[in-house]
């Protein structure tokens, strides 16, 4: 098992991409931390599906856009396993509108969401990983967060997704050498917040909807299997979007 016993906090991980992650992650051994903002639903928990297959894993409702609340994430986490070794920033917000509909209220929840949780949560995080020197933060940004692939219909969540590849960068400076910060830019894939279109799909080599699993993988080698010197990185995986 490439991750056995490390502790793993998920952020967003109750569906789509965190849920897949989750799931890989617990069968590789590691100790999870299932987190949303609203509570698991009883028909449908990636906590207690864990549990039935012998992992370890807890859930904290906690909304990461607010300081006390990712407290009290990492002080659960903590309370449970003890440490953190791995922190995956995937909770999102995507909510595509015409540029002169957006208001600053839109401009404010994503980049709320997307950027500032992450800063929250990695900022928390890394002073545990700095106990014990070693960690790795991997962020889920998105290939409408690089330059070629920004969208006129989503200008909020793609300047949030550059915030966070820059994020990583800067943040991969100030912690290393110790703490691997990596990011992954997925494109379009199969999630419920997708919004990706037809002709989005034909502009990808697969000619399909990338599979959460899919990237769960990429997240599993960043975790487990990236050598030191791989950080500050953004892994793109998008079925050949960029080739277009």
């Amino acid at each position: 098992m490439r991750l056995k016993d490390k502790v793993a906090v998920i952020t967003g991980s109750t569906k789509g991409m965190g849920k897949a992650t989750a799931l890989l992650f617990a069968k590789e051994g590691a100790k999870l931390v299932i987190n949303s903002r609203s509570e698991e639903k009883k028909e449908d928990s990636v906590t207690e599906l864990i549990k039935k297959t012998g992992g370890e894993a807890i859930f904290v409702k906690a909304d990461i856009t607010k300081s006390k609340e990712v407290e009290h994430l990492f002080k659960e986490t903590i309370d449970a396993f003890g440490t953190v070794d791995i922190l995956i920033n995937n909770a999102g917000a995507h909510n595509p509108k015409d540029f002169f509909k957006l208001t600053f209220e839109d401009w404010e929840k994503i980049l709320h969401t997307n950027l500032i949780g992450t800063f929250l949560c990695s900022q928390r995080a890394a002073k545990i990983m700095l106990d014990h020197k070693s960690g790795r933060i991997i962020n889920i940004a998105s290939v409408r967060g690089l330059p070629h692939c920004a969208r006129p219909g989503n200008m909020d969540y793609s300047a949030s997704k550059a915030g966070v590849i820059n994020f990583t960068k800067s943040l991969a400076k100030k912690l290393a050498p110790n703490i691997q910060v990596n990011a992954v830019a997925p494109g379009p894939t199969d999630t419920p917040m997708s919004t990706w279109t037809e002709a989005d799909l034909k502009n990808t080599s697969l000619g399909r909807l990338l599979q959460p699993e899919e990237i769960a993988k990429v997240s599993l080698f960043l975790a487990a299997e990236a050598p030191p010197s791989l950080t500050g990185e953004v892994i793109v995986v998008d079925g050949g979007y960029n080739l277009k």
